[in-house]
């Protein structure tokens, strides 16, 4: 879906008063519960569930996406929660948001993908810094897009990293998933970046 068809659902969400699903992706749970808070990015944050979730648990949060709506229904979520959310409304595909470099202990891009944006991410973390990156693959019979991933594409852009989770399979909702959490090397490492 584009991002004028995703403003028409958050916007008809939020005329109905629709309560979105604020459960993060247990991926991004499971691995921000290991690391130290710090200063955490969610690119094409949606409504917020994971931004939300990092904020409420000592995260220094900006969230970025390209639908107003999504980002009014996220402010209104973290009002409600009292967390402490930087979000902007920035067309991630038009380069309207320049990822900080080596700013960022956690930078998240769940459920979107956009092959350009790896390199920025990469360059955006500190050393020692994770990316969580959560990206749908075809269905079974269908061809990759540029949504989509081929198997094992996710995994080759993280070459020298320290691997913290590799998957692809469906997940809980059923859809077929590339997921990977990987650590930037240290400062002094000869693996690439």
């Amino acid at each position: 879906m584009d991002l004028r068809g995703w403003e028409e659902r958050y916007r008809a969400e939020l005329a109905a008063g629709a309560a979105r699903d604020l459960a993060p992706s247990p991926l991004l749970v499971t691995i921000a519960e290991r690391l130290r808070p710090g200063r955490a990015l969610d690119l094409a944050c949606g409504s917020g569930r994971h931004a939300l979730w990092l904020a409420q648990h000592g995260w220094q949060v900006t969230a970025v996406d390209g639908s107003p709506a999504a980002i009014a229904m996220l402010a209104a979520s973290a009002a409600r929660l009292g967390a402490g959310i930087d979000s902007r409304v920035c067309d991630l595909e038009k380069g309207e948001f320049a990822i900080e470099p080596s700013g960022w202990e956690l930078i998240a891009s769940c459920y979107y993908w956009q092959s350009d944006l790896l390199a920025p991410i990469k360059r955006g973390l500190v050393p020692g810094g994770v990316a969580i990156v959560i990206a749908l693959m075809p269905e079974p019979g269908r061809k990759p897009s540029t949504f989509r991933l081929r198997p094992g594409e996710l995994r080759g852009y993280f070459n020298g990293w320290e691997i913290l989770h590799d998957r692809e399979g469906p997940d809980a909702s059923g859809h077929i998933v590339a997921e990977i959490a990987a650590r930037k090397p240290l400062l002094g490492s000869t693996t690439p970046v």
